[in-house]
């Protein structure tokens, strides 16, 4: 059975942290483990490993197989460089003082390397951060020297036109005078139109006026026509009466020619006749 040093993962998705697991070789990468011996977080700069060299070295000499991470991380701690001295010892090559004391020398080349970088990725962090200041306070120095600037030049402006109101206080008066005469002018030519669609308003509102004054006689009109109608009938109906009287004038007059005294009795009816009409004109 192959024994294996490799990690197993864990964590959320993009910010993945590892387990230093000693597993089989048959197992799935997140599957059974026989040890945990450390953890490997490569988020952070530098990467954070905690390991237990003691377990991970005695693994070693029994014989399992680190992955290529797995190897990396044991010889960036110095567990590869301590299995190589004990393997001497064993061999009697040298002793474990002296394997002890160049392990010891090593670590501590390798704390003050580790040291050095970690210092060094401060300053430049550091670095950095008074360079965006500084730019920043650059930025906020030029817009403010842009604003006094500005102000200088409108100071300067006002300064130039209060001179010239005291160099030419004459000019100044007409200049004021024609904004004055420009300012009514605006304001009565609103005034002007207002004044031409009140007329128009009051022409809109006479125009329905008008027009139930020419109904009124209108139907007045309508109302007398029956009456003139009577009246012109009056003077027909009296033509017609006076028609037969005429017609008995005559024949009355006739009878008289041919027998003399009898005319005088139709004189009588046609002379009721005309009394008769007369009356009825008074009545009308």
């Amino acid at each position: 059975m192959a024994v294996k040093i490799r990690l197993k993962r864990r964590g959320r998705k993009k910010l993945a942290i590892f387990d230093v697991v000693i597993a089989d070789g048959r197992s799935p990468r997140d599957g059974r483990f026989i040890e945990k011996i450390g953890t490997y977080n490569p988020n952070t700069d530098p990467a954070s490993i905690n390991l237990e060299e003691d377990k991970a070295l005695k693994w070693l000499m029994d014989g399992a197989i680190p992955t290529d991470t797995v190897r990396a991380m044991l010889s960036y701690r110095g567990v590869m460089y301590r299995k190589h001295l004990q393997v001497g010892v064993n061999k009697g090559a040298i002793t474990q003082e002296e394997a002890d004391k160049k392990f010891e020398d090593w670590k501590k080349e390798k704390e003050a390397a580790i040291q050095a970088k970690t210092d060094r990725l401060a300053d430049e962090k550091d670095k950095k951060k008074k360079e965006r200041l500084a730019a920043e306070k650059k930025v906020s120095d030029e817009r403010a020297e842009a604003l006094l600037q500005k102000k200088a030049e409108a100071e300067k402006a006002l300064a130039e036109e209060v001179k010239e109101v005291e160099e030419d206080p004459e000019g100044v008066a007409e200049m004021t005078e024609e904004v004055e005469d420009q300012a009514p002018a605006t304001e009565e030519a609103p005034a002007q139109e207002s004044k031409e669609e009140a007329p128009a308003e009051e022409v809109k509102e006479e125009e329905p006026a008008e027009e139930v004054k020419e109904e009124a006689p209108a139907e007045d009109a309508k109302e007398e026509t029956p009456a003139e109608d009577a009246k012109e009938e009056t003077p027909a109906e009296e033509a017609k009466e006076e028609a037969p009287a005429k017609e008995e004038e005559s024949a009355s007059e006739e009878v008289a020619e041919d027998k003399g005294t009898p005319a005088k009795t139709a004189e009588a009816p046609a002379e009721e006749a005309k009394e008769g009409s007369e009356e009825e004109k008074k009545e009308d």
